[in-house]
């Protein structure tokens, strides 16, 4: 414990001024994952929060498609927060669950890459400009806001354009996951043998990956799980909240979308009854890369005290997330849901199935269409990408 208040000597000063509000209890915090006590290691826990990439609203920013806003304050907040939820898998992806951040220390090279996928600017794959030109083959003006669902929806969309973090992005339908679905789509070949394809499965042979007599890379594919839930009608249904807890207990979780209606918080974690979140409705200026690459990083942590809210007042619109590295991740994932979630109550919180269900329509594993633009373009506009998804999104008022 001592070489660790060493280590971080710096950082646990910064963070010092907020230590007292966490409360003094026995009670363990869970925050994605990792189990911390308040008794013994709250500087530990503190460090794990900041850690964590924070997106807020910024401004002066260049126009969204040349002509829109140039802020996303009053409107981005469910953005900011998907873009939160996915920054945390690419860094467990690259980085790996226990990185953590130290100010002025020098990050390598994946963690200065992963900030710029999400850099304000029509050219970085998860950017603003993105989401919010994405979210138009959803039905969403620029400027309107998302709801969980909507955003996840973006976010599978446009990790299609993603080359470098090849990530499979599944998305729940009707509270079901099914688990023959998520392998046929984490090992499945390409479905084009464009040349943007081939550039890319030759980067992921570079990257330790195995080809097939086709020439196609072979092997299991990062898995981006969101899982979109309405956990009652107008409120919170107590029955689920034992199980909503246990998924900040799982080490693949990533937290959870949500917070109260047009008001999006990134939740990461909770300690007894209370919900632990990351804020975005802060305005901050628009930060760019440097000529080297790297970036002005200190704005993108948040060193203020994380917030809290009572769990019986989220709003029952939610999104969770996982993160499977490999196949083994994925199967430990599916014996804790069989474990913890799907144990007890018959109002269960969503359903885990083997099998793809005989009434849906066929599972195809989503391809990147064969447009010319790429993620690292500006997607002017979505209606000849993908149909819109009619899927279910209620949020009270």
């Amino acid at each position: 414990m001592e070489s660790v208040l060493s280590r971080y000597e710096n950082q646990i000063t910064i963070l010092s001024d907020y230590l007292e509000e966490f409360p003094e209890t026995d009670e363990p915090v869970w925050i994605l994952g990792r189990q911390h006590h308040l008794n013994t290691d709250k500087s530990k826990l503190l460090l794990d929060i900041s850690a964590r990439l924070w997106f807020t609203y910024r401004r002066k920013f260049s126009p969204i498609g040349g002509t829109g806003p140039s802020s996303d304050a009053g409107w981005g907040c469910m953005l900011r927060c998907g873009q939160m939820m996915l920054a945390q898998a690419l860094i467990c992806r690259h980085l790996g669950r226990d990185w953590q951040w130290e100010k002025h220390k020098k990050q390598p090279e994946e963690y200065h890459r992963i900030l710029r996928c999400f850099l304000d600017r029509k050219d970085c794959c998860y950017s603003i400009h993105q989401m919010a030109q994405m979210g138009v083959g959803e039905g969403k003006s620029i400027g309107e806001w998302f709801g969980p669902n909507t955003v996840a929806q973006v976010l599978k969309k446009l990790a299609l354009f993603d080359e470098w973090n090849s990530l499979a992005v599944y998305v729940s339908m009707d509270n079901t996951v099914v688990i023959e679905d998520i392998k046929k789509m984490c090992w499945s070949p390409p479905q084009s043998s464009s040349t943007a394809h081939s550039t890319a499965y030759l980067h992921r042979g570079a990257l330790g990956r195995n080809k097939n007599a086709a020439g196609f890379c072979t092997g299991w594919k990062p898995l981006l799980l969101i899982i979109p839930l309405r956990l009652g009608i107008n409120h919170i249904n107590p029955v689920y909240i034992d199980a909503f807890k246990e998924c900040f207990k799982m080490p693949q979780s990533l937290g959870a979308l949500g917070g109260k209606p047009n008001n999006a918080y990134y939740f990461i974690g909770f300690l007894g009854n209370e919900l632990i979140y990351l804020d975005p409705h802060t305005t901050q200026s628009f930060v760019d890369s440097e000529e080297s690459g790297t970036v002005d990083d200190e704005s993108f942590h948040c060193q203020q005290a994380p917030h809290r809210m009572k769990i019986m007042n989220l709003d029952p619109s939610v999104a969770l997330g996982f993160f499977c590295k490999e196949e083994c991740d994925f199967d430990n994932w599916c014996s804790l849901v069989q474990k913890e979630i799907l144990k007890q109550q018959s109002l269960r919180m969503f359903e885990l199935v083997q099998k793809h269900p005989p009434h849906w329509p066929p599972f195809v594993p989503p391809s990147k269409p064969e447009v010319t633009t790429t993620g690292a373009e500006l997607i002017e506009s979505t209606d000849k990408l993908f149909e819109l998804e009619e899927e279910f999104e209620i949020l009270s008022v």
